[in-house]
């Protein structure tokens, strides 16, 4: 909490999935958090308890690079999360341009805002296991080429690269995170497989896999996320590790099937999944070490996969009964 208490913070994407957790997070070690808010998202997780009331919220889109740089100077910025991005595969296939502006544009302009702002002490940089994209090796590790084919991929290679660059021409003292498939309660992309998966259960509905089940994903716990940056962040200045890029996994591979099996079977359910085979425009296999993060920072995950996923499944049942009150107590999902 020493390091905390009284920093002053900045979180991109304060309202998403994985900034939400970051943001409550920083407000119990008495951080004093500014967030970017592009859209109001009245469910975002942020909102289910009271640290929200904490937090200086600023509207405004990453592409707005005077917002930014006004935001790190009124607000006197020592640590900048730049977890903002357009986060969703599928949509980015679909809107390609809408993802590079908001991933590579937003990420440029905030290390430039940065850059700008003599405050600004360390900055922790979101990229994704994704900017690697195929690699004849497994698992990733941060000395393997960053080479994403797809819109997603390459918007997530394009934001590390940036990020290692304005570090080695300018001195910018940042790091980046690669994770894998971020999950746990909150997320209300239910376009994803787990907290699709879970809702169809809760409703009595077979899961549904688009591809044919066979892609292997390194899934990561939320809350190990949220310890992550903030010890990355905290070990910058100390251990010197500026401009450099970090995994973090629990280093368990799944196959799509084998993960919608264990949640199948976590919830006690007799369903079978539908496989449509329908997937396009990702990669095949993918998973990552840690074993930098695990030597460099002394970092582990807190959590298993499966109890990871139990405490998903049982934020989920909470979201969904008390969605459902108005409804006779049966679940339903305002979001499809």
């Amino acid at each position: 909490m020493g390091f905390w208490k009284d920093r002053n913070v900045f979180v991109t994407g304060c309202t998403g999935f994985l900034g939400s957790y970051l943001t409550k997070e920083l407000i119990s070690l008495e951080a004093n958090v500014t967030g970017l808010v592009r859209d109001i998202v009245p469910k975002s997780n942020l909102y289910t308890t009271d640290e929200y009331k904490k937090v200086n919220m600023v509207v405004g889109q990453l592409e707005d690079e005077m917002l930014l740089e006004r935001v790190l100077g009124e607000y006197e910025i020592h640590t900048v999360f730049h977890i903002g991005a357009q986060a969703i595969v599928g949509i980015a296939n679909r809107n390609p341009l809408g993802t590079f502006e908001a991933n590579i544009r937003g990420t440029y302009n905030l290390l430039e805002a940065a850059r700008r702002s003599p405050l600004v002490e360390n900055i922790v940089v979101a990229s994704s296991d994704k900017a690697y994209g195929e690699q004849s090796i497994l698992p990733y590790d941060e000395s393997m080429p960053l080479q994403g084919r797809h819109p997603y991929d390459v918007s997530k290679s394009c934001t590390d690269l940036i990020a290692q660059a304005y570090h080695k021409t300018y001195g910018l003292p940042v790091c980046i995170t690669r994770c894998g498939n971020l999950y746990g309660g909150g997320d209300l992309n239910f376009n994803r497989i787990i907290p699709q998966t879970i809702w169809n259960i809760l409703n009595g509905k077979p899961p549904v896999i688009r591809s044919d089940g066979s892609f292997i994903r390194d899934y990561f716990y939320v809350e190990d996320a949220v310890e992550a940056y903030l010890l990355l962040a905290e070990k910058m200045g100390e251990l010197g590790l500026a401009g450099q890029a970090f995994n973090f996994s629990n280093e368990v591979q799944l196959t799509v099937i084998g993960l919608v099996n264990m949640i199948l079977r976590l919830m006690d359910s007799n369903l079978e999944p539908v496989i449509l085979n329908q997937g396009s425009n990702e990669i095949k296999h993918q998973y990552l070490s840690a074993k930098k993060a695990r030597e460099i920072l002394g970092w582990e995950p807190l959590f298993t996969i499966e109890e990871g996923i139990e405490r998903t499944i049982r934020w989920y049942e909470r979201y969904f009964r008390k969605d459902a009150e108005p409804n006779e107590g049966k679940y339903y999902n305002s979001f499809v």
